[in-house]
């Protein structure tokens, strides 16, 4: 066998044991690489990202779990696991399943309301409707990756509910280069730790809830509409003019808000959630 064959067959046999370690460490290395790659100069040269360029960083790396899912499918299963792929892509569900998309944006408003009224107006929500494109495009993109290759592959003999979670962290963890660019109150300073904490809690829930749906249905299209869903309503209703502090507050409130509509969920539908996979 030649050398070339061996390192294939190498690859092939990594892939083949390690599915999900070589996904998370393909995508990472895509994401994370391209979004240096895109201020490398400014660090380079000692100065400043200017928020322009970091915001760039977010689409740069949507390309990483979708092209890691694509090009590992390929490898490991050909044209068969990619007409699986596509086809979950496409898979219908009920209308009572467009139901959940409300979600975010009811929880956001009625936090925002609270908070508004009861400690700040500069709670109050804004309405950067443009802001929907937003989501729409980190949701159809992202998620061909995590929900199209990485959960089910994830999924093993655990329980849905174990993945979602652990989905839920490493999908916030990828988030790790841009972080300081989301929301409105940046940079967020010394109040980065308590931002990235309340983000990851909003994650995970939101992650659980993905997890719901996509278990129920195996269609990857609503999950990409739930997804787009959080991120639009983030990007439309979050305040302006708030501080980094009052920024970490709110989002942990609505991270805390979510858990306690999956509780719920699992409360009235958690079986298929919490029963572990044959």
């Amino acid at each position: 066998m030649s050398a070339e064959g061996s390192v294939l067959n190498g690859r092939q046999g990594l892939l083949a044991s390690h599915p999900v370690a070589t996904y998370f460490a393909v995508t990472y290395i895509i994401s994370w690489t391209g979004a240096f790659l895109l201020v490398a100069p400014r660090l380079l040269q000692h100065e400043p990202v200017p928020r322009r360029i970091g915001l760039l960083m977010f689409p740069v790396m949507l390309v990483g779990p979708s092209l890691a899912s694509v090009v590992l499918t390929v490898m490991r299963d050909g044209a068969r696991g990619l007409r699986d792929l596509l086809n979950r892509l496409f898979v219908g569900f009920a209308w009572r399943w467009y139901a959940p998309l409300l979600i975010p944006p009811v929880a956001v408003l009625a936090i925002l309301f609270c908070l508004s009224t009861f400690v700040s107006p500069a709670f109050t929500p804004n309405t950067f409707f443009v802001g929907i494109i937003f989501g729409i495009v980190a949701g159809f993109v992202e998620e061909i990756g995590w929900m199209g290759y990485a959960f089910p592959k994830m999924r093993g003999t655990h329980s849905a509910l174990t993945t979602s979670i652990t989905l839920g962290l490493l999908w916030s963890a990828w988030h790790l280069p841009v972080i300081d660019y989301l929301g409105t109150a940046i940079p967020h300073g010394a109040y980065w730790p308590r931002f990235f904490l309340a983000f990851t809690l909003v994650m995970t829930a939101m992650r659980v809830l993905i997890g719901w749906a996509y278990t129920n249905t195996k269609s990857v299209f609503l999950t990409q509409w739930l997804h787009a869903s959080s991120t639009g309503s983030l990007v439309v209703l979050s305040p302006i003019g708030i501080t980094p502090e009052q920024e970490a507050l709110w989002y942990a409130m609505y991270g805390l808000a979510l858990w306690m509509i999956v509780a719920v969920i699992l409360r009235r539908y958690g079986k298929r959630l919490t029963r572990q996979s044959a």
